[in-house]
């Protein structure tokens, strides 16, 4: 992932998706880009911690460790639809918990 990519197109925009994390109630949101086949990513925690490009993914797995493959299965599609469209793929996302 570009980091070059990150500082282009998401890191001007890190206090407004934390605002609208904090608004929505949201465990972490997360966000990518793609431009001319590169592509960034950025995830920001509650606690307004910022991970980049392949530390998001980890955050991600350490987040999703039973259910990575299934919600990117279900993500990936929405994601891909938006980048297609020249829009930012922003995923807000809230943590349930099964007892």
């Amino acid at each position: 992932m570009e980091l070059a990519l990150y500082e282009y197109e998401l890191e001007e925009h890190i206090e407004y998706w934390y605002e609208g994390l904090k608004a929505d109630r949201d465990e972490f949101v997360f966000i990518v880009t793609e431009n001319s086949g590169d592509v960034a990513m950025v995830l920001i925690t509650k606690e307004k911690t910022v991970f980049l490009n392949e530390d998001a993914r980890k955050k991600l797995l350490e987040f999703w460790p039973r259910t990575y493959n299934t919600n990117m299965k279900k993500l990936i599609p929405m994601m891909a639809r938006d980048l297609a469209n020249d829009i930012l793929s922003v995923n807000g996302v809230k943590t349930v918990f099964g007892t």
